[in-house]
């Protein structure tokens, strides 16, 4: 800052500080015949919230104001010519020393000829007591440089009289607070009230969002009704939900002091009204929004798909999605497709080798544009079962789009619409359109017709069929969409259904939050984990008693659960009371205190009570916290009486800012493997149907359940025939956040906030069932690379700057289960292992004017290590077994 500005800052500072005394101000104004010249000064700085020593970019600049009346009434109506001139601009050469280059410390900007007279052309403003009711000018001219003027024309609107109101101005229409005292004016602007044109847009789940903390200040010096000075100032702190650095810190000042005030000026104009002023003027005065209009930078230098066409072969390109180096380059590809043409994203898809085109298809669904989703409209054949993986990539890489649109929803609900199916495809297409309709509610789009008519489908064929199975794919819908008036619907599965329908039902009940569950929802659940209107299966009762345990539990349904375990068998009892027992543990869970109190009673608090013997047990506990995020492991384990393992369920939670996300969630179940080894099952009044199976949530989407085998027939079939190759459960690369804002500053300058977070994910499952042996192994292997990349961006006609940081890991993690029927008890190991993880982050500073452009980079990368979770203390010590009798062997 020169010496000048700095000074101004300093005086009125010290005035603010001593006029203290609250009253009413002068109602400002302009006198005729007079030539009012202001000092004007804007100053910018965009810095890293960041650990490493890293500056950001900084710039003022300064120009001279000339202000005079046109044209007054006696209500208190102004119209005021302003102007800019001389404009001079500095910016900072600290990034130039880096690079060798020899300047001043300041460099100056020279703006070309067109610019500077754009510049320099008057504007009009209509006053009204402090109030600006109007703007006019020539035309729009360019946005940038209208946008300066915007911000200069919003520094002359005040009020005389403290209070609160909703004014217009540069930023939009917004809620200012006034404190006014003898000679001075506090101007307090909530920016997050702000409405302006709509622009942009945002992920779906909130912890994938961006974080905006701004603040907003004027300070205003008025004397015998004239503006004297005044000095904006206001900050903006914007960093991704999950990582509060690196993020962006934008400072924006204006400053405007009266210079001199000299008569003769211009005469006032003759007219009864703005409008005949202004004829006077300007043959075609336009009116102009005092309201700054968003804009989108062209990308000049960004990769396009018809160049790329060019260079694309039938040669097999290998490409493993879990790599980051894949990752980026699905960052690349969906900046290609967002401003590509329909028959360019046809001829990607068309002549792609054939590996590749999963990838093109992720792609084009992650850049949802017109074009993108024309192209995949034309080229997926939902009738040829040759294309069902290509088909199920589509439909679960629109599951996990961050932000979908009607247009996506449409195109799923017509390449599903009559056509026979292939099953697989059926199922997945049917999920994912709950989902879609679900996301689309989340975003405040729930009354689109294609919303409608999704949730429509769903309801109108789950009331027509009578299939246990295709009952279970539409439950699973309705848990993906998440709509509350689909409650109802749920409930009456969950009581009326058979045990597998029941299951379903009530675990998408668990997924809706506290304020959803209901007394009548309450009183359903509490039928079902007592029993009160036939018998349910185990599974579906202790999901129905976590459901009265985790949404706001009453004392008497507390004592009335510890009570029934005494009843209960003793595997579901000892589950019941470890998940009890976990939210003891917790100190935010909501049955904590009310449990507490419960316990004191000795009644309840005895052996008898709580001490039962079995193997079955829950788990959570944190694997990594900071500032901003808590990540959380849990893992649940149910037996059978026999010791077999009936359900095991591991997952991953992510909570940020009162938000959680539910990362991956892997549940395997069995049933019925008593049958196998002679044993007579003691669950329910019928012998089970022998089944294994998965079902797998990520990202809070319920993906299409795997079925190992089911009946006997076809285990025996998938023993002897097992290849031994992993099922995949999930492929492909995940867009996962998506994220563009543009803040407009006091000053006219515009910032545009973007953040894009895409995951090249590979998950895949083993089952390995040695009848002879009496042996289980079964493995979930999780891989992944994730790539973040986060910038904020400043245009300024004379100026641009922009900081970036790029971060990247590539992790590893495996779930193995290994089980031996042959002993009593039966012995489980589980174990939960994490690779090294490498990570690497890289930090750039950019910035470019008329004369040269200057980028800066910075970086750091580290590997953390690889580690086993411990689990508890018996899988300990049956892993100690089971490991050692495996090395004699």
């Amino acid at each position: 800052m020169n010496s000048q500005a700095a000074s101004g800052h300093i005086w009125l500072i010290f005035f603010f500080f001593t006029h203290s005394a609250k009253g009413n101000l002068e109602t400002p104004s302009f006198q005729p015949g007079i030539l009012y010249q202001y000092h004007y000064s804007l100053e910018m700085q965009l810095d890293y919230i960041s650990r490493l020593p890293l500056r950001g970019s900084w710039m003022q600049a300064e120009a001279l104001v000339q202000v005079h009346l046109l044209w007054r009434n006696h209500v208190g109506e102004q119209l005021l010519q302003i102007q800019l001139q001389d404009l001079k601009v500095h910016y900072d050469s600290e990034h130039e020393k880096s690079q060798n280059v020899t300047r001043n410390p300041s460099t100056e900007v020279v703006l070309g000829k067109e610019d500077t007279r754009e510049l320099q052309l008057p504007v009009f403003l209509h006053w009204n007591n402090g109030k600006i009711e109007g703007l006019y000018g020539e035309g729009e001219g360019k946005p940038l440089i209208l946008d300066l003027k915007r911000g200069l024309i919003s520094l002359f609107q005040l009020q005389p009289h403290s209070g609160t109101v909703t004014e217009e101005d540069v930023s939009g229409s917004c809620q200012v607070t006034y404190v006014v005292s003898k000679d001075s004016t506090v101007k307090t602007k909530d920016l997050h009230s702000c409405t302006r044109p709509k622009f942009g847009f945002t992920s779906v789940n909130k912890i994938f969002r961006v974080l905006w903390q701004p603040t907003s200040k004027s300070f205003y010096s008025v004397q015998g009704g004239l503006i004297r000075s005044v000095l904006s100032e206001e900050s903006h702190m914007v960093f991704p939900a999950l990582k509060s650095s690196p993020g962006t810190k934008i400072i924006s000042r204006q400053q405007l002091q009266l210079l001199s005030s000299s008569t003769p000026g211009p005469a006032e104009a003759l007219g009864q009204s703005i409008q005949e002023a202004l004829a006077g003027r300007l043959e075609k005065h336009q009116p102009v929004s005092i309201v700054s209009q968003p804009f989108k930078r062209t990308c000049m230098q960004c990769p396009a798909l018809k160049t790329y066409l060019k260079t694309l072969g039938n040669r097999r390109v290998e490409m493993d999605v879990s790599k980051v180096s894949t990752t980026w380059r699905f960052h690349k590809f969906i900046q290609m497709l967002h401003d590509a043409k329909k028959r360019d994203v046809l001829q990607l898809l068309r002549k792609a080798p054939e590996n590749m085109v999963p990838f093109f298809i992720d792609a084009s669904v992650a850049a949802q544009s017109t074009a993108s989703l024309a192209a995949l409209s034309e080229f997926l054949d939902f009738s040829n079962n040759r294309q069902v993986p290509l088909l199920e990539q589509f439909l679960y890489a629109a599951a996990f789009s961050p932000r979908p649109s009607k247009e996506l929803l449409r195109l799923v609900l017509d390449k599903l619409d009559g056509k026979e199916l292939a099953p697989a495809i059926w199922e997945t297409g049917i999920i994912v359109i709950g989902t879609l309709a679900g996301k689309l509610c989340r975003m405040k789009l729930c009354g689109l017709q294609e919303v409608g008519l999704g949730m429509e489908t769903i309801l109108r064929r789950l009331g027509d069929t009578t299939e246990n199975s295709e009952i279970i794919i539409y439950l699973l819908s309705l848990q993906n969409a998440l709509l509350p008036e689909t409650i109802p619907t749920l409930l009456h599965y969950a009581e009326e259904g058979s045990a597998a329908v029941s299951g379903a039902a009530v675990s998408a009940l668990q997924k809706f939050s506290s304020q959803h569950i209901t007394v009548e929802v309450k009183k359903a659940m509490r039928r079902i984990f007592h029993q009160k209107r036939g018998n349910y299966e185990k599974t579906s009762r202790l999901a129905a008693a976590e459901i009265l345990l985790d949404n706001e539990p009453l004392p008497m349904d507390l004592t009335n659960i510890l009570l029934a375990t005494k009843e209960l068998e003793p595997e579901m009892s000892k589950f019941l009371l470890s998940k009890i027992q976990t939210s003891l543990h917790s100190q935010h869970h909501p049955a904590r205190k009310a449990m507490k109190e419960i316990l004191k009673d000795p009644q309840i608090n005895n052996y008898n009570y709580l001490s039962k013997s079995g193997s079955s047990s829950s788990f959570s506990g944190p694997l990594a916290v900071t500032n901003d995020m808590l990540s959380t492991f849990s893992l649940e384990l149910l037996f059978t009486e026999s010791g077999l393992l009936r359900k095991s369920v591991s997952g991953f939670m992510l909570q940020s800012h009162d938000h959680q996300l539910q990362a991956a969630q892997v549940s395997i179940e069995a049933q019925g493997l008593e049958s196998v080894l002679g044993e007579s099952s003691t669950e329910g009044q019928e012998e089970q149907e022998l089944m294994a199976g998965m079902s797998a949530i990520f990202f809070d989407v319920q993906l299409r359940p795997i079925v190992f085998f089911q009946g006997y027939a076809d285990l025996m079939a998938k023993v002897l025939l097992s290849s031994g190759e992993p099922t995949t459960v999930v492929k492909g690369n995940l867009l996962l956040m998506d994220h563009e804002q543009a803040i407009p500053l006091q000053s006219g300058l515009q910032t545009v906030v973007k953040l894009r977070g895409a995951l090249g994910l590979d998950i895949s499952a083993t089952i390995d069932m040695n009848i002879w042996e009496q042996e289980s192994r079964t493995s979930v292997k999780t891989r992944g690379g994730l790539a973040i990349d986060f910038t904020a961006e400043i245009d300024a006609p004379f100026f641009q700057a922009s900081v970036k940081s790029q971060t990247e890991a590539e992790a590893s993690i495996n779930f193995d289960t290994a089980i031996r029927f042959s002993g009593n008890p039966v012995l489980m190991c589980l174990q939960l292992t994490e690779e090294q993880l490498p990570y690497r982050e890289i930090f750039t500073i950019s910035e470019s004017s008329l004369n040269q452009s200057i980028t800066v980079r910075k970086g750091r990368r580290g590997t953390l290590p690889g580690c086993e979770l411990p689990l508890h203390r018996a899988n300990s010590e049956m892993c100690k077994i089971l490991l050692t009798e495996a090395k004699e062997q």
